[in-house]
C-alpha cells in the first residue's frame, strides 16, 4: 500500500501547531511553499527531507509517514 499523501498531510499540520508554515520551512531550511505543498498532500517529502522532519518534530519516519 502506499503513502496516504491527505493523511500525511494532515499529521505535517497536526504536528506543526502553533508554529508559521515559514518557521518549520526556515528550520528545515526549505521553501514555505514546499510545506505547503507538503501538508496540503500535493507533494510528498524525498527520503532525506522525511528524516528532517521526523528529527525536527521528535517523531520517526514511521510514525509520520507510514501509519494509519
Amino acid at each position: 500500500m502506499g503513502i496516504d499523501r491527505k493523511k500525511v498531510g494532515e499529521r505535517l499540520t497536526t504536528l506543526r501547531g502553533k508554529r508559521t508554515q515559514e518557521e518549520v520551512a526556515k528550520a528545515l531550511g526549505i521553501s514555505p511553499a514546499a510545506v505547503s505543498m507538503y501538508e496540503s498532500g500535493k507533494r510528498m517529502p524525498i527520503d532525506e527531507m522525511k528524516v528532517a522532519i521526523a528529527s525536527y518534530y521528535h517523531r520517526t519516519v514511521q510514525t509520520i509517514f507510514f501509519s494509519d
